[in-house]
């Protein structure tokens, strides 16, 4: 059973990435025409299109995107727990999904930020993952770096970065 869960369990969350990925491109402004970009679309376009009928755009955040991350958050913490046999006792399920987002929100952008980092190593010119990476990791990375200056030429910035998202899961386990 616990294996099942935890397949259950990755699935789910890489749907609340794809729903974050659709949130996120747009508001970093990346690149919807690479291959990743389109296949978020793909992926998402189901759930976001009907709701767009209904939320508008509010300045440069589609509503529609965060409704659908909403309901695919909320759908996946739902299922998670009928399927572990907890039903839906324990915490409201309203607070434990919105925890369960933060969680996958801290996660993605952990694994960003570190991916980043270590492509600026290997390959500093990338291609459209380096880019797409750029633009997901510099609005954590650029504030950062305005108060550590590199040091001996190393940029700390993505190290400080990571720490800080770490600290911020333990605070919320």
């Amino acid at each position: 059973m616990a294996a099942l869960l935890f397949v259950l369990d990755a699935l789910l969350t890489l749907l609340v990435i794809a729903f974050l990925l659709r949130l996120m491109l747009p508001l970093v402004r990346a690149d919807l025409r690479n291959p990743l970009g389109q296949a978020v679309l793909r992926i998402t376009n189901p759930l976001v299109m009907p709701l767009r009928r209904l939320l508008r755009p509010a300045g440069r955040v589609d509503l529609a995107s965060v409704a659908a991350l909403l309901i695919v958050q909320l759908a996946s913490t739902t299922l998670l727990r009928l399927v572990a046999g907890a039903g839906l006792a324990g915490p409201p399920l309203l607070a434990a999904a919105a925890r369960d987002l933060v969680q996958t929100l801290l996660q993605f952008y952990f694994v960003v930020v570190l991916l980043y980092a270590l492509m600026s190593w290997v390959a500093p010119a990338g291609g459209p993952a380096a880019h797409l990476l750029a633009r997901l990791s510099e609005p954590l990375l650029r504030p950062v770096r305005r108060f550590v200056p590199p040091v001996g030429g190393l940029d700390l910035s993505a190290l400080l970065v990571l720490i800080g998202i770490q600290a911020l899961q333990i605070l919320l386990r």
